[in-house]
């Protein structure tokens, strides 16, 4: 008997962790989620227009069918953020989960399923808003449910925002709430989208959590000459002077620089990594050898070359209107994803400088997600983080990653909240096919789902619940 209690006790640590503590039929979690991200995907949420007051109005109902209550928040009726929340006794801070209801459109005549049909085929969803953002949503669903369903003791209050206009509009989504309800939806921690993990041979090898990103300040090149008959060359043709100032401004090699979060990322990525890329991942900062591991970057991993500087890419040309007229104006747009701590009117300056034409003007376009610093590291919700991680998938290697993309996380983070991203698992052949975020055949693996469902579960539970 005194080693039976004795092998008991032992046990007792392993038991706070959330799957020892709440006997949770995962099998039958997953299905609910799954049929949950079905019907959110078959609400189109295509933005614009948005009709988030829609998908806003079925979680409200799937909340509700659990006893939950919720409260809808909107500056157009159109376009509803919800907002819930299941108290704790106040010991500790809140949590707020985000996850956005709007998707990118699509163009249904490149995709294999219906891009709203919310297709479920061979392990597979298919459909707009799998990956961005109705999985991170679904999640958020099953986590209030689940802990109103074990009644959960908790020393914090978690808010879940399901937010509307991430996509480009967030004046109707993060902003307003922001702006005008930010007593609602206050807390010491954000959990939202934007992490990712990769699964390899022999189960998931990296568990990528989303600690900063960049912050897009696209701009437009506009140059300007003398209208003319296209037999007459002219020494101040719009086109020419855009073509010369667009191969400047996407050939630029800006300024290589590390923060805390790209730094260890690489660094923590060393450690896994084969003999010659950690020796690349080491070496970055070596000023004998960055420019051309830089240039090993660009070459073979374009995302890792992006993740050491603010970028600068071309993405859209206008100029002229008939074959035999020289235009007097032409455009380019620029998609700049800068640093977290780029000055960004200096920014603007060099590329000026760097272009040195006058007839050439740079038009930036208005800010729209603020300036925020990288969340911390070392922190109680990084930490939770990492332990939910480290028990789910014993031998990932657990990365603080920045994001050359966007979220809303931004607006939650220059209101001095540390801000995570969570997401969804993909192989690397999976993430490098046409299947992903914003792509045509957007999919989800049911895996994942069930998977992100139970990672956002055990985090709450590790850092929410009552011992």
């Amino acid at each position: 008997m005194r080693k039976v209690i004795i092998a008991f006790l032992l046990t007792l640590p392993l038991m706070s962790f959330g799957q020892d503590r709440y006997l949770v039929d995962w099998d039958e979690v997953g299905e609910e989620s799954i049929n949950h991200l079905i019907d959110l995907i078959q609400i189109d949420t295509s933005n614009p227009p948005g009709n988030e007051t829609e998908a806003a109005n079925y979680v409200k109902a799937a909340l509700a069918a659990e006893g939950i209550d919720s409260e809808l928040f909107a500056l157009d009726p159109d376009r509803a953020n919800l907002v819930a929340r299941i108290k704790g006794n106040g010991s500790k801070r809140p949590i707020l989960i985000m996850g956005h209801t709007d998707v990118v459109g699509v163009q249904a005549e490149r995709w294999d399923e219906d891009p709203f049909g919310g297709l479920r085929k061979d392990g597979w969803i298919y459909g707009r808003g799998t990956l961005d953002d109705k999985d991170n949503v679904t999640a958020a669903i099953m986590l209030m449910k689940m802990l109103k369903r074990y009644g959960v003791d908790l020393d914090r209050d978690i808010i879940f925002l399901a937010e509307s206009g991430e996509e480009g509009t967030p004046e109707v989504g993060v902003n307003y709430m922001v702006e005008h309800h930010w007593d609602k939806i206050e807390a010491e921690f954000c959990l939202a989208e934007g992490g990712s993990n990769i699964l390899a041979e022999n189960g998931v090898s990296v568990v990528g959590i989303q600690s900063t990103e960049k912050k897009p300040r696209r701009a437009t090149l506009v140059a300007r000459g003398t209208a003319g008959h296209g037999s007459v060359p002219r020494m101040d043709n719009a086109v020419t002077a855009l073509a010369k100032a667009v191969a400047k401004a996407g050939s630029w090699k800006t300024e290589m620089r590390l923060n805390p979060v790209s730094r260890a990322y690489f660094e923590r990525l060393a450690t896994i990594s084969e003999p010659e890329d950690a020796w690349r991942y080491r070496n970055i900062e070596n000023p004998e050898e960055t420019d051309a591991i830089q240039q090993h970057f660009l070459e073979t991993y374009p995302f890792h070359y992006s993740v050491l500087r603010t970028s600068v890419v071309p993405t859209v040309i206008d100029g002229g209107f008939r074959r035999n007229v020289i235009p007097s104006e032409a455009s380019a747009i620029l998609d700049i994803r800068m640093l977290p701590d780029e000055d960004v009117d200096a920014f603007y300056d060099q590329l000026r400088d760097l272009i040195d034409d006058p007839n050439v003007e740079v038009v930036p376009e208005p800010i729209y997600r603020p300036e925020a610093p990288p969340s911390p590291i070392d922190n109680e919700m990084f930490q939770s983080l990492e332990r939910t991680a480290n028990q789910m998938y014993p031998d990932a290697l657990v990365l603080p990653s920045m994001s050359t993309g966007a979220t809303d996380m931004a607006q939650i983070r220059a209101k001095g909240v540390p801000s995570y991203g969570i997401g969804a698992t993909r192989s690397i052949d999976e993430i490098n096919s046409g299947n992903g975020a914003h792509g045509d055949n957007e999919r989800v693996s049911e895996d994942s789902v069930k998977q992100l469902v139970q990672f956002l579960w055990y985090t709450i539970i590790d850092i929410a619940a009552t011992e």
